[in-house]
């Protein structure tokens, strides 16, 4: 005798979802999340074009400002400002980690890895750490200013300096280290030199001398990008690679004791953000996680990241700035 049709359908049904069940749980909440990247993306990209973002406007009127002010700096005041569009080098290293975790497994070391680099970048393109993110090329503006204009989310940059026993390398030096304007590279010495992308090498012409990994490692001054947004604004790819080239710079070292780029945070932050703070202090619980060889990126890793980086326990909260337009320093 044949069997109903609504039977065969049930039958259908509780086979799938048997299968679903059988499957690997990582499978369901990578394609989550990958719906949740696109989704926060998206947004901020609104937000962007809106003129939602507040540092993403400072940085414009920055740039309008030293144009007038600068004119033989046009060229890379130009360059600058692209980061107050989804053109700009953050909003676009972001698109383009998304389009390889959500596209290319293969890419990462494991399910668990590329599970957290999803849920960093859904975080990292929440619109207040963005905004706060966005600091950085904006006081890279305020420093070519010669103190006309202001820094915003930090102090000046003569008192960071002092406050961290910094080297001023120059303007610019906030996104020295900062994957999405340049690179670490390695001469016929052995030794690693900042290597800037593009047009954005113009701004080694601001300063006379090219930066070593092992100067500045040992005497940098603070940054957004590496006292808070690190973990966030770095891909595991990258995040090894800095890792490599600090302990090859450590072993090749002379001359007294090698210090750390991340020995300890640097002072200089000025009204972060809440969310900044949440995930400075989260990013600390899996920081090793990068220092070690491949192989033991493993499930422990996820699980232990899990409380600390899920969206759930993610709150965003309203930045707090120092100052606005061009008034004192």
């Amino acid at each position: 005798m044949a069997m109903p049709q609504i039977f065969k359908s049930i039958w259908v049904v509780i086979f799938v979802l048997g299968l679903t069940a059988c499957g690997d749980p990582l499978d369901a909440k990578i394609e989550n999340q990958i719906q949740f990247v696109d989704m926060q993306l998206k947004k901020l990209s609104q937000s962007i074009d809106n003129q939602q973002i507040r540092n993403a406007n400072l940085i414009k009127e920055y740039a309008q400002h030293l144009s007038q002010a600068k004119p033989d700096l046009q060229r890379i005041v130009d360059e600058l400002a692209k980061d107050a569009t989804t053109s700009g080098p953050l909003y676009q290293s972001l698109l383009n980690r998304y389009q390889s975790a959500a596209k290319y497994p293969d890419l990462f070391t494991s399910k668990e890895e590329r599970l957290a680099e999803l849920q960093n970048l859904y975080q990292a393109a929440d619109t207040t750490l963005f905004n706060d993110a966005l600091s950085d090329p904006l006081n890279v503006l305020a420093d070519m200013s010669d103190g006309a204009l202001p820094r915003v989310n930090a102090v000046s940059r003569a008192a960071s300096i002092e406050a961290n026993q910094a080297t001023d390398f120059g303007d610019g030096s906030q996104l020295i280290g900062n994957p999405a304007y340049g690179q670490w590279s390695t001469g016929s010495n052995g030794m690693s030199f900042w290597e800037w992308y593009g047009m954005y090498a113009l701004i080694s012409n601001l300063t006379d001398r090219r930066v070593h990994y092992h100067d500045w490692a040992g005497r940098r001054d603070y940054s957004y990008y590496h006292d808070y947004g690190r973990y966030r604004y770095s891909s595991p790819k990258q995040l090894r690679t800095q890792y490599t080239v600090e302990s090859r710079a450590k072993k090749s070292f002379k001359g007294g004791q090698f210090k750390s780029a991340y020995a300890k945070p640097k002072v200089g932050a000025s009204r972060i953000s809440t969310a900044s703070r949440t995930a400075q202090n989260a990013s600390k619980k899996f920081s090793s996680a990068y220092a070690k060889p491949k192989s033991t990126f493993n499930s422990n890793y996820s699980q232990n990241k899990k409380s600390s980086f899920g969206q759930s326990s993610f709150r965003s909260s309203s930045s707090g700035f120092s100052r606005g337009g061009f008034g004192g320093k």
